[in-house]
């Protein structure tokens, strides 16, 4: 991870913190070959040209990025986390009923070429 990343996961407010932690832990446990760079002031995570944004916000976490139809099903499981087309709102509270497999398939669905 660079500064810029780095600094940019240090600000992220303590309350949503762990949940940033644990979607980076299980996007490179899957994909430890990707690379974490700052994209559209994001930390987003590039395997080939495919590409997963992941950012802090004032709601928690949101996640940006795949192809319409590349999201291994999370969407129709959870329909309520969708916030516009290709982002998905994640509250800690929200993603406390996710599996990580489910956060795993999301990864994989998105980011394998």
């Amino acid at each position: 991870m660079d500064d810029e990343v780095r600094a940019y996961v240090d600000g992220i407010a303590p309350e949503y913190r762990p949940l940033f932690d644990r979607l980076h832990r299980l996007i490179l446990e899957v994909h430890p070959d990707a690379a974490v760079v700052l994209s559209y002031q994001i930390p987003t995570y590039k395997v080939g040209s495919r590409r997963l944004y992941v950012g802090g916000w004032k709601h928690g976490v949101s996640i940006y990025g795949w192809q319409q139809g590349r999201d291994a099903g999370f969407l129709s499981h959870h329909p309520l986390l969708i916030a516009g087309r290709g982002t998905i709102k994640l509250r800690p509270e929200d993603a406390a009923d996710i599996s990580d497999d489910e956060f795993r398939d999301l990864v994989r669905a998105a980011l394998d070429t």
